[in-house]
């Protein structure tokens, strides 16, 4: 009998659908309090998930999903840096 690996499920923020982990952009708040895109997905810090997409993080942008989720203000600077790498992607 073959050992199933189960897939890791994260939410994302913006529209709110279960996916792989895989599938999500990783966003992370270390101890310095900077917010970055993890693109390894090991980065230490808190972690938040996002879909590919930029109308996904313009939602969780006017929902403040981000500011909840790592509990402080997010600059529209952080914003725009994270659309930039999201329309690299």
């Amino acid at each position: 009998m073959s050992k199933v690996r189960k897939i890791p499920m994260r939410k994302c923020l913006g529209c709110g659908e279960n996916k792989a982990k895989k599938d999500l952009i990783r966003i992370v708040k270390n101890k310095e309090n900077e917010i970055f895109f993890d693109e390894t997905g090991k980065q230490n810090g808190r972690g938040a998930y996002i879909c590919f997409n930029e109308k996904c993080l313009e939602k969780a942008f006017k929902t403040k999903a981000l500011n909840r989720t790592f509990k402080m203000e997010i600059s529209d600077e952080i914003y725009a840096q994270l659309k930039e790498s999201i329309n690299k992607q």
